[in-house]
């Protein structure tokens, strides 16, 4: 395994993580939790993502029933949690979501309860919240910090400048800003990590746990003739996830990228993590597999990460059409 600096912070994550959105208790049961992250844990992985929202609560508290029988030392992982949706779905009431004080801090105490740590190592604003101030989020994620509740904080899907702002407020009442972002990148969602933030990773510094490398499953090919009914986007309340991940274009191009993964003697998933992992502002790529075998599989990347030259690169570029465009300065 391949270990990275999280942005300009001392902590390490492995290039490769486990994550429980859309898989822990939907997908899959306390057993099969136990196997994926023990075999995820045997390899070298030591990064765990989780949130509030992923299967309203009920992900957290499988992960933490995992943790607890393990003889791991606490030292040895990373274990995170977001706060922005709430866990309570359409029963939320006022203050059970967003990033107020007070929601920022009850949502904290509650992932601590239900993974049955006593501390997180990173806590993510999920989403960015146009209601609370950004002095109120920074200092409140910085109380936690003093506290102890937390080590480190970051953001989920902001923008460039939502960030900037927070580095800046942070700055100003000399406090911690965000160490970390959770944007999704994969080779269909480029712009964010290869534009939107290019001068936060040149000029400020910041880690990322990406979340969706394989586009929901989409660049592993499983969807090429069809959607099987074991899969992500059959699940019922996820119909918003296939409208937004499946088109006939997409598959086209997924099929051509088939022929490049055969040429390197891999496969789709593969190719398609060992790529994401291939950007050096990449610190972690979150795997979200439901069985052993995928995760096994998905480890190969960093065997194919020597094979990615540049003219690789290039044909790849060729046959997705996604690579932005950097604006001329």
């Amino acid at each position: 395994m391949e270990y990275r600096r999280m942005g300009k912070t001392g902590l390490q994550l492995s290039v490769l993580s486990y994550g429980s959105w859309v898989t822990f208790a939907k997908q899959i049961d306390d057993g099969i939790s136990d196997r994926l992250m023990s075999l995820a844990y045997d390899n070298g992985v030591n990064f765990f993502d989780n949130a509030e929202v992923y299967s309203r609560g009920e992900s957290e508290k499988m992960m933490g029933r995992v943790l607890k029988s393990k003889n791991w030392e606490r030292s040895s992982y990373v274990v995170s949690s977001k706060a922005f949706f709430g866990w309570r779905g359409e029963q939320n009431k006022p203050n059970q979501t967003g990033l107020s004080r007070k929601h920022l801090t009850e949502a904290c105490h509650e992932a601590l309860q239900r993974l049955q740590l006593e501390y997180l190592d990173l806590y993510f604003c999920h989403r960015p919240d146009k209601n609370t101030p950004i002095e109120e989020v920074v200092q409140t994620m910085n109380t936690l910090i003093q506290q102890g509740k937390i080590l480190y904080w970051g953001t989920s899907e902001w923008s460039g400048a939502e960030i900037m702002e927070a580095h800046m407020v942070a700055r100003e009442l000399r406090l911690i800003g965000p160490a970390v972002e959770q944007p999704q990148y994969n080779l269909f969602e480029r712009y964010k990590m290869e534009v939107d933030y290019y001068t936060i990773f040149k000029n400020i510094g910041m880690g990322t746990t990406i979340w969706s490398p394989l586009a929901s499953g989409l660049l592993t090919g499983k969807y090429n003739n069809g959607i099987p009914a074991d899969s992500r986007l059959a699940l019922e309340g996820f119909e918003w996830l296939k409208d937004r991940t499946i088109s006939d274009e997409r598959l086209g191009r997924v099929r051509e990228l088939d022929t490049v993964a055969k040429d390197l003697g891999t496969t789709l998933a593969t190719l398609a993590v060992a790529w994401c992992v291939k950007n050096p502002n990449v610190t972690t790529a979150i795997l979200g597999a439901t069985k052993p075998e995928q995760l096994t599989e998905n480890f190969k990347a960093l065997d194919v990460l020597p094979k990615l030259t540049t003219e690789v690169m290039e044909r790849i570029d060729s046959i997705m059409g996604t690579k932005p465009l950097m604006p001329q300065y």
